[in-house]
């Protein structure tokens, strides 16, 4: 149960991953570009590049704010509730976005589902490590990030089919279906126990009892049930010896050395955020049509697919040969595809097709190495990184960095 508990959880990064798709086909549809762009003197439509960068950036200024509500949503609610309301604020955004005629309308909504997408991506990696077994709890962990994948391919395929939709269907449809999304993870969520270590940690001790139950599919006086919760009754108490849980407890030494613990998290998700994959996620749509490749939407598709299949090498790999072995290796990968594609796009022009195949080739090849490597790494470190007592805030001060 533990594990079907961690896995659905992880279904938040589906939200995340799906809208981050979405608008990267939305910004290059014809009847987008007609409702919300500027007409050219060719008598085309295209966004300005301050609109476009408006649309697709200001997602991250919510996510931003989001992640400041993270602490208090995860700590406060608790992990359940937090994901909860969370999903009802993504939802109110997606809401506005569909009822857009004008971008101020568009915008706003962008920048609250933003805000909803912060705080889910915040809280589903600490109720993940906190509810998944041990032995498993890399792999878990790991498919929030494989969710995000998928939810850039469904979006992928969704933009494919409404893409020559002559009307605001064009983009109400995909943009809408993220409400059915955030009703699947909320409802999820309102019958899956709360995390225990949350409850021990509030002093609910009989509750924690009964909600480590329900993830061991066992009776509440079970032998193994009694072994898991001295477990962590121990481990919250030996934590909150050393500290406080306060925000200044994250950037402190001593024995649990924090400020470590924080540098690292906090680096590590500014580095997945810099190595370049937002850009293939946002604009890859848009580049491939502005590179002179045909078909840029089915491209986009391809290389979603490879991302969704090669997240799963590093799930299954990330447990045996370590967190710190696949990073390097990730990092050597992407450094070496990023050059090429540089040389490519800098040095050859449009026309050339043994140029675009080349590039589409690294393109995808970069995409695999980072799918397999920084991204499930990442939040696999940073969900397990940190003591209890700082978890939610230091996360949250990860997610900073995310944003």
């Amino acid at each position: 149960m533990a594990i079907v508990v961690s896995a659905f959880a992880a279904f938040g990064g589906f939200l995340y991953g799906y809208d981050t798709g979405t608008i990267a086909g939305i910004i290059d549809m014809n009847y987008f570009l007609q409702t919300f762009g500027d007409r050219q003197s060719d008598g085309t439509y295209q966004l300005t590049s301050q609109n476009k960068s408006l649309i697709v950036s200001i997602l991250s200024a919510g996510t931003f704010f989001g992640a400041l509500l993270g602490y208090p949503a995860g700590d406060f609610l608790g992990r359940r509730w937090g994901l909860i309301v969370a999903c009802l604020i993504f939802s109110i955004g997606v809401s506005f976005q569909v009822a857009a005629t004008t971008l101020p309308l568009f915008v706003i909504g962008r920048a609250v589902a933003g805000l909803g997408v912060g705080i889910i991506s915040c809280i589903v990696p600490i109720y993940q490590s906190e509810c998944a077994p041990k032995w498993i709890r890399g792999a878990l962990v790991s498919i929030y990030q494989w969710f995000i994948t998928i939810g850039c391919l469904v979006a992928a395929i969704v933009n494919n089919e409404t893409k020559d939709i002559q009307s605001y269907a064009c983009y109400r449809i995909p943009i809408g279906i993220q409400l059915i999304w955030a009703a699947i993870l909320s409802t999820g969520m309102f019958f899956l126990p709360e995390s225990p270590r949350y409850l021990v940690m509030k002093g609910h001790i009989e509750q924690a009892y009964q909600s480590q139950a329900k993830l061991n599919w066992s009776a509440v006086d079970g032998e193994n049930l009694n072994t898991d919760m001295e477990e962590i009754i121990t481990n919250v108490k030996l934590m909150s010896k050393y500290v406080t849980g306060t925000y200044a407890d994250c950037f402190k030494m001593g024995p649990q050395k924090n400020l470590l613990r924080t540098l690292v998290g906090i680096f590590l998700q500014a580095w997945q955020q810099l190595a370049g994959i937002n850009f293939i996620l946002y604009y890859g749509t848009s580049f491939f049509h502005s590179s002179g490749i045909q078909q840029p939407f089915l491209i986009t598709i391809l290389t979603n697919v490879i991302n969704v299949s090669m997240t799963i090498p590093g799930m299954l790999l990330i447990d045996t040969l370590g967190r710190r072995k696949i990073l390097i290796i990730g990092a050597a990968g992407m450094l070496v595809c990023e050059y090429i594609i540089a040389i490519i796009g800098t040095i050859v022009g449009q026309s050339n097709e043994a140029a675009q195949t080349a590039l589409i080739t690294f393109v995808c090849i970069y995409i695999a190495f980072f799918a397999s490597t920084w991204g499930p790494a990442t939040w696999v470190v940073t969900g397990e990184l940190y003591p209890s007592a700082i978890r939610a805030k230091s996360d949250m001060v990860d997610e900073h960095q995310f944003a």
